[in-house]
């Protein structure tokens, strides 16, 4: 398949109400959104990229230069016997995962729809229907915070994340211990905490979550194995773990006993298939995370976990949480059984509302191959 066209959009949408985490407090989501054109077939993707560089590196100006300046021109150059072979074109930048992602992912949407196949299928899906649960920012007071964890369970939820920083742990945990004893709940820190916080930890372990996510540094795995010989709670590493590698080293020296998966994060949904893989090998399970996506990116998710690893419920939430606008046209709801249908028309299954992208966008680019308009 020789891709011969490939056209970038920025968008800048509303989130319906602010999300607020250690690192951040997000009011707008800006993503860079890849149209590809190829032998008569079109896919979509969608980058992660946050507006400010408090998660990754990387932001909608580092993708849009990325994809621009550097992975196109020479994407346009080659033919692709399938979509892996995007992952490989580009294995000698380094870096730029989120970049990279935006158009692997879109190309694996072309090469389904040029088979007539659900995206799902392509990927080595095996499940028809993916477990939902919800991520629920920090609140001003814990009260707040009790009631939406009331509303997200009453529209289907089967778990909730909950965001913690210093000064609001383990009374968060423990407020929710007390009100819900039964409620499957996890904690996402986003790395604000260091070693010497163990005591926190060890604390929070009373109040029995499922899983504590990414509690220590982005880039570290040796206290983290550290921190959890110190707790019976197992912590979920995200942020450090950008490649199958760093999995297979994170498990062997046990720092992380549940991994997130993101594919816009790790460099798309290649990536993404390689970490599963390493982490079923060695039966750690998985779960799908979500980086607050528009429907494009959402789509991306919902097929990538139907994977068989992704056994647990991931940050895949309906499409009305977080955006009153809709770039595709079938929004992604939750069952009342708490889950997700994965869609079955060919490629990301959803129509994608080109014309509104293109009202819309606030900057827009098309490439051809040889740089011709």
């Amino acid at each position: 398949m020789r891709i011969e066209r490939v056209e970038l959009f920025l968008l800048r949408l509303p989130l319906r109400t602010p999300y607020e985490t250690s690192g951040s407090v997000e009011t707008h989501q800006t993503r860079v959104i890849a149209r590809v054109e190829a032998e008569g077939a079109v896919g979509w993707g969608e980058s992660v990229a946050p507006e400010l560089p408090w998660y990754s590196s990387e932001t909608p100006v580092t993708v849009w230069y990325a994809l621009e300046e550097i992975m196109l021109p020479r994407l346009l150059a080659s033919d692709l016997a399938r979509p892996e072979d995007v992952d490989e074109r580009l294995a000698w930048v380094r870096g730029h995962h989120m970049a990279k992602a935006t158009v692997e992912m879109a190309v694996w949407d072309c090469f389904a729809n040029a088979a007539g196949v659900p995206l799902a299928k392509l990927l080595g899906g095996t499940r028809d229907r993916i477990l939902c649960g919800v991520a629920i920012g920090l609140h001003p007071t814990t009260e707040a915070l009790l009631e939406r964890i009331e509303r997200e369970l009453a529209d289907g939820y089967l778990r909730v994340k909950l965001k913690i920083k210093p000064g609001m742990d383990t009374a968060i945990a423990e407020a929710v211990r007390r009100r819900y004893p039964d409620l499957p709940f996890m904690l996402d820190a986003n790395s604000a905490y260091a070693l010497a916080d163990a005591a926190v930890f060890e604390r929070i372990d009373a109040t029995r979550p499922t899983m504590i996510e990414q509690p220590l540094a982005h880039d570290d795995l040796v206290d983290h194995a550290e921190l959890q010989r110190r707790i019976r709670t197992p912590i979920c590493l995200d942020e450090s773990i950008e490649s199958a590698e760093h999995a297979r080293k994170a498990i062997a020296i046990g720092a992380t006993k549940v991994v997130n998966i993101k594919a816009g994060r790790v460099g798309g949904h290649n990536a993404s298939k390689r970490v599963h893989d390493v982490c079923a090998a060695s039966g750690v399970p998985v779960w799908c995370g979500g980086m607050l996506e528009m429907g494009i990116g959402r789509a991306h998710n919902v097929h990538l976990a139907s994977l068989p690893n992704f056994s647990l419920p991931g940050d895949v939430a309906a499409s009305k949480r977080y955006f009153d606008r809709e770039i595709i046209g079938e929004p992604f709801v939750v069952e009342p059984d708490g889950t997700m249908r994965v869609p079955t028309g060919p490629g990301i299954g959803v129509t994608v509302l080109e014309d509104e992208i293109r009202r819309l966008a606030l900057r827009t680019s098309e490439l051809r191959p040889g740089g011709a308009p």
